[in-house]
């Protein structure tokens, strides 16, 4: 899937990936290719990407919120300090 994760500084990840896990409102959620369209607020926790090539990424986050739809997911988020 396309995914974007962006902050209001920087670009924080942009590519390819296999799946990404976060903590929303209503719980863990994890994004993976074909998910379901949808839209939710992102609690504070850290957020875990794996790319296509399967190398993790790890950003800690204070809030912020996602997107999906078929394969393209974006997500605002603040940078825990």
């Amino acid at each position: 899937m396309k995914l974007g994760v962006y902050s209001l500084k920087k670009v924080l990840f942009r590519g390819e990936a296999t799946s990404v896990n976060c903590n929303t409102l209503n719980g863990e959620v994890t994004i993976l290719d074909n998910h379901e369209a949808m839209i939710s607020i992102l609690d504070k926790g850290t957020m875990t990407i794996l790319d296509k090539n399967g190398k993790e990424y790890y950003i800690p986050i204070s809030s912020g919120f996602l997107e999906t739809r078929l394969n393209d997911t974006k997500l605002i988020v603040e940078e825990k300090q």
